[in-house]
């Protein structure tokens, strides 16, 4: 069979399509895997009966059940789960917000594969055709924007300044100075809490870029799938931040609500509006599930309370856990964590690592752990840098159990490879 350009980028490999089915397989074929791996969320008793209660109230609903199950809703979103989100948004946030600037999508990686093709890649001109990118002022980066480029080259990014904040802490920051915005620049974005290192860029880094935005007349988009207003996966400072230039991405995912795919895009109604034609073609409609099960939680401001309550203190108390484990466990190592400010990840680099990192994934792959090989998480970065193969994202979403395994396991293959070296 013949492949189309389009049709090879998705018959080859990446990292996105490796870390997926490493999750199917430990979920569902090995659940004795030791996974540490993917963004799967952890089960929160008190949030899985919150939702099974909503879902059994409103199943006994026979127009609920309609509405949700046998109708096509618009392609832009159900109307009052819009209207509830913008009047949410409104009264906690001050924005100037309504339902016109808000649009549901079949999941956020759905939505930033048409969003990043609709601004970035060939673009005719009046002097002609050009190639347009977006720019990652901060790398590490998500694993998932690498390959939603219908062409190649649709990022472009910028190495971090790494500040060293004690023995084993660090943090990544922006380095403005090398940051190269230019006339094929088609937005910035970022997320915010990052992942994979769970980095929260500051509210100055933000109305910095905001600024270099505006200047450029560009949009600004944030990627809030960990962040604010919710789940509010921070435990750092940050506030929640939007203006009519930005394109903010929530999701249902990190409430524990993975399987409902169902992602939020906030922006301006020109932008929304170009977005619903494309879902229209790409989606025809988006899943009603998401927004049916939550509309009523964010009406009554249930949803936020859930999130500070249950969701934000279950993993910050397994981040510290994990944390604890990995200080003791790889005490006599030469290893740095990301200071971990948010999201369900924990970012490992081990200065002068004598092996890559995908070596160090694939032997511990081989004792039944999983975790990312660091340098996925480099969209957009052509230059050769060492420090990219000496790094690995591990989630502590899992019960305490396995990640201690994990950080014992862990510890184990780092140590023989130091020594082996």
């Amino acid at each position: 069979m013949k492949y189309s350009d389009f049709g090879q980028r998705f018959k080859a490999g990446s990292g996105i399509v490796e870390l997926m089915d490493d999750l199917g397989t430990a979920l569902n074929e090995n659940p004795d895997l030791i996974f540490m791996g993917g963004g799967n969320p952890g089960q929160i008793p008190e949030v899985e009966a919150f939702f099974q209660k909503e879902l059994i109230k409103h199943a006994e609903n026979p127009e609920w059940l309609h509405s949700c199950l046998g109708v096509y809703q618009s392609p832009q979103g159900e109307k009052s789960f819009r209207e509830s989100l913008a009047k949410l948004l409104k009264d906690t946030q001050g924005w100037d917000i309504g339902p016109e600037n808000i649009m549901i999508t079949n999941g956020s990686q759905a939505a930033f594969f048409m969003l990043f093709n609709m601004l970035a890649g060939k673009t005719t001109t009046e002097s002609g055709t050009e190639d347009r990118h977006i720019l990652l002022p901060l790398v590490p980066e998500y694993i998932g924007y690498t390959d939603t480029g219908v062409e190649q080259n649709l990022f472009k990014s910028s190495r971090p300044a790494i500040h060293q904040l004690s023995d084993h802490r660090f943090k990544y920051q922006v380095d403005f100075e090398s940051l190269e915005i230019t006339e094929q620049t088609a937005a910035i974005c970022v997320s915010r809490p990052t992942n994979p290192t769970g980095n929260m860029i500051t509210d100055e880094e933000l109305v910095q870029l905001n600024r270099l935005a505006l200047d450029h007349d560009i949009p600004l988009i944030i990627d809030g799938a960990y962040g604010l207003p919710f789940p509010n996966l921070v435990f750092g400072k940050g506030q929640p931040f939007w203006n009519n230039n930005t394109i903010l991405a929530l999701s249902l995912s990190k409430l524990g609500l993975p399987g409902v795919r169902t992602g939020i895009l906030v922006g301006p109604e020109d932008i929304i509006s170009s977005m619903t034609h494309a879902n229209t073609v790409t989606s025809l409609a988006c899943g009603n599930i998401g927004p049916f099960l939550v509309r009523d939680a964010i009406a009554d401001g249930k949803l936020l309370g859930l999130c500070n309550q249950f969701i934000k203190p279950f993993y910050q108390t397994k981040m510290q856990e994990a944390l604890d484990c990995i200080d003791e466990e790889l005490a006599d190592l030469p290893y740095q964590v990301h200071e971990p400010e948010g999201a369900i990840f924990l970012w490992l680099w081990f200065p002068n690592l004598p092996i890559t990192s995908e070596e160090l994934y694939q032997r511990l792959k081989a004792k039944g752990m999983l975790v990312v090989a660091g340098h996925h998480f480099f969209p957009g970065m052509e230059e050769e840098w060492g420090h990219k193969q000496e790094c690995i994202r591990v989630s502590y979403a899992q019960p305490f159990d396995k990640v201690e395994a994990g950080v014992k396991l862990l510890a184990q293959e780092v140590r023989k490879a130091y020594e082996e070296a």
